[in-house]
């Protein structure tokens, strides 16, 4: 499967890609959460380093998409595959004392290091940090006011599956957001940056984590998501409705988001 083939993805119940490897869906699950148990306690880290810091940026413009009420008004956010609470604890910074965030990971080494931030920078009281998949998520119908997923649902073995049940957890005229990474705006400057991550991202990744594995699969990755165009419809095929997006960066992620009405 090349880059190309991911405008018109078709999601296979039986197979998938881990990166550029064919895999079995069961299988593709459990080598993304053997990703995450070796970067989990440098993830944020890396990120840093990956995006040159860049990646701040693009989850503050999420929190903005998300717009938590600056009032007393009570507000719930979902935020899947955030388990280090990053994003958690940026929309909890914006929103109002009423706020507050579960954040669903099917990692508990990702878990254990959100849970163990919220503590020490005094954000307990407002989240839960909860195992769980994004395709089957542990929680009622119509439950959440808002549902954020940053840089995580292209880990998902059947991203269809998780978008619809987002759709399922939110309250009618719940927001939805996601940032994922994505493809730039021209062939050139995709070249360049292909050329970049992957020969920089796995030996940055080896000299701070020492391994250079869980990156390379996380660029590869990158690659395979779909293009914004075909994103958007599958969030749309999902229920989502007044489906948006806008490219960050010259297109190294794009931010989708829409309601549920």
């Amino acid at each position: 499967m090349t880059p190309a083939d991911t405008d018109n993805i078709a999601e296979d119940t039986r197979s998938t890609q881990f990166g550029f490897t064919d895999v079995s869906a069961e299988e593709k699950t459990r080598l993304v959460y053997s990703v995450f148990e070796k970067v989990a306690g440098r993830y944020d880290l890396m990120n840093d380093l990956m995006t040159v810091g860049l990646h701040r940026a693009w989850k503050q413009a999420m929190v903005d998409r998300l717009a938590p009420p600056r009032n007393d008004r009570p507000w719930h956010l979902i935020d899947v595959a955030g388990g280090t609470g990053d994003i958690a604890f940026r929309a909890l910074d914006r929103a109002g004392d009423n706020a507050k965030v579960t954040v669903c990971d099917i990692n508990d080494h990702m878990l254990e290091v959100g849970r163990t931030r919220a503590k020490d920078q005094g954000y307990h009281d407002r989240t839960e940090f909860i195992c769980g998949d994004a395709e089957t998520l542990p929680f009622p119908d119509r439950h959440f006011d808002a549902y954020s997923i940053a840089l995580g649902i292209r880990n998902v073995t059947r991203m269809q599956n998780a978008l619809k049940d987002a759709y399922r957890v939110l309250k009618p005229g719940g927001r939805f957001v996601v940032l994922e990474m994505s493809h730039m705006v021209t062939p050139e400057l995709q070249k360049i940056y292909d050329f970049l991550s992957f020969n920089a991202v796995p030996p940055i990744g080896k000299a701070v984590t020492g391994d250079a594995a869980p990156y390379q699969y996380l660029i590869e990755s990158t690659r395979l998501f779909p293009k914004a165009d075909a994103f958007k419809s599958m969030i749309e095929a999902a229920g989502f409705e007044n489906v948006q997006y806008q490219s960050l960066s010259g297109g190294i992620v794009a931010l989708h988001w829409g309601w549920r009405i």
